[in-house]
């Protein structure tokens, strides 16, 4: 019989006792890896392989709101910048695509964001070698909507639904009369975009209070490119002009529902930021710098700020979660120890037995680390069952308030050194107990009183 066996026959004889401290192991191996598996998901978001783009581009500021703003939708825009430089920016060389968006309204249902943009957005991977997959169609007509999974499931929305949006937030901002249909549905992403609308930039241009007035937007973009301001007879002269140019100022105060379409001059647009992607990853490092260097705008690439988010915050908890499950392993293997210590002075007589029946002192120390190796690694085995258990259960749940797409399959690497750390663990609780049972006198045990 094995060493293996008769530590096993021991620990069987010591059921209870044995399994409550094998329990206490599992719980603090499944709360490790379920924090462990958690935060692998929650990085991956903020990570090069989840954003599809090089730069971010958007007025002068802090790049890490830029990033929460445009990419995250989770902070309030910066400012705008004018049409025109989207325009110009799209015709650098070293720019293969630039995807403008207009952001600040909200639906009136759910208050998700609405995100004008153009058809162009969809073409580019929302991750690594994963594209958009859509129920219906992409953006088509001015007044097409698409929806993400988690709008379509809050708000009961699919295909022929309608939509209006509000500016300045559900509970104090102007309603728009205006109404989008929604043609598409995009299947779930794990990203910001599964709770965003996603609005044809032309019908965004179309709605009330998004086309700037032609006074407002010659000042703005005149300050945007450091000229200096036109004399209020120049002003105005130039405002005539364009109102003559393009019919005048539009009347939007039409009837609920009705259509309404009108070719809005880009000056009046403005866009929030852009998303570029660079033919090269060299020209993009070029941009950034040669924007950091001027006035008009920034660049920035999404993942820097947002690793810096990650690694000053989430980092830091994240440390702090595995220190405290270290703890309670820790506390666990205290309880192994105090377990094998205590059922030593009722095994002494056993053990003075085996070692008069030829056990050596070598076997009996074997024994009982043997014992402490098998209720710390079936404790861990059992933990890290539990744990991916735990993230399986937990993720529809953590997908309906978060949108993120966690798999309690998903499997760290980090998961690799549990084991060999419990294992590690059980020998040096064992120690103790074993070198008491190793130094067990023969004769004075095997005598009963």
């Amino acid at each position: 019989m094995s060493i293996f066996q008769i530590a096993w026959k021991s620990i069987r004889q010591r059921s209870v006792a044995s399994f409550l401290t094998g329990l206490s192991v599992a719980l603090g191996v499944m709360l490790m890896v379920a924090v462990m598996i958690l935060y692998s998901i929650i990085a991956s978001t903020f990570q090069q392989t989840s954003i599809g783009y090089d730069l971010v581009v958007g007025p002068k500021g802090s790049p890490l709101q830029l990033v929460l703003s445009s990419i995250y939708r989770v902070s309030p825009p910066i400012e705008n910048l004018p049409f025109r430089f989207y325009k110009d920016l799209q015709k650098d060389p070293r720019v293969d695509k630039a995807i403008p968006i207009a952001l600040g309204d909200t639906t009136e249902e759910g208050s998700f964001p609405i995100v004008g943009t153009v058809p162009e957005y969809f073409s580019i991977p929302f991750s690594h070698n994963r594209e958009f997959a859509v129920r219906g169609t992409f953006l088509r007509k001015p007044f097409d909507a698409v929806i993400g999974s988690r709008v379509a499931a809050t708000n009961g929305w699919k295909e022929g639904s309608q939509l209006r949006m509000v500016h300045g937030g559900a509970d104090t901002g102007h309603v728009h009369n205006e109404k989008f249909t929604v043609v598409g549905v995009l299947a779930p992403t794990g990203t910001p975009n599964d709770r965003s609308v996603f609005v044809n930039l032309d019908g965004f241009y179309l709605i009330q209070g998004h086309d700037k007035p032609f006074d407002e937007a010659i000042k703005r973009e005149r300050e945007f490119y450091g000229q200096p301001p036109l004399e209020p007879e120049v002003m105005a002269a130039e405002v005539q002009k364009l109102e003559k140019r393009y019919g005048g100022h539009h009347d939007h105060d039409h009837a609920e529902g009705e259509e309404h379409f009108h070719d809005v001059p880009m000056i009046q647009k403005e866009v929030t930021a852009i998303l570029v992607t660079t033919k090269t990853l060299m020209a993009a490092g070029l941009m950034e710098g040669e924007f950091k260097k001027g006035f008009k705008a920034q660049a920035t690439n999404p993942i820097r700020p947002m690793n810096q988010l990650l690694t000053d915050i989430l980092g830091n908890i994240q440390i702090l979660l595995l220190i405290l499950t270290g703890l309670i392993i820790v506390v666990s293997g205290v309880g192994i120890f105090v377990s094998i210590y205590a059922s030593l002075q009722e095994r002494r007589r056993e053990i003075a037995i085996m070692r008069a029946l030829g056990a050596r002192r070598e076997t009996i120390f074997g024994i009982v680390i043997a014992e402490s190796l098998l209720l710390c690694l079936g404790g861990g085995i059992a933990g890290l069952l539990l744990g991916h258990l735990l993230v399986v259960v937990a993720a529809p749940i953590v997908t309906a308030r978060t949108g993120l797409l966690i798999s309690g399959f998903t499997f760290q690497m980090t998961e690799w050194l549990l084991l060999p750390g419990l294992a590690v663990l059980a020998v040096i609780v064992g120690y103790i107990p074993a070198m008491s049972a190793y130094r067990t006198e023969v004769a004075s045990n095997l005598n009963p009183s």
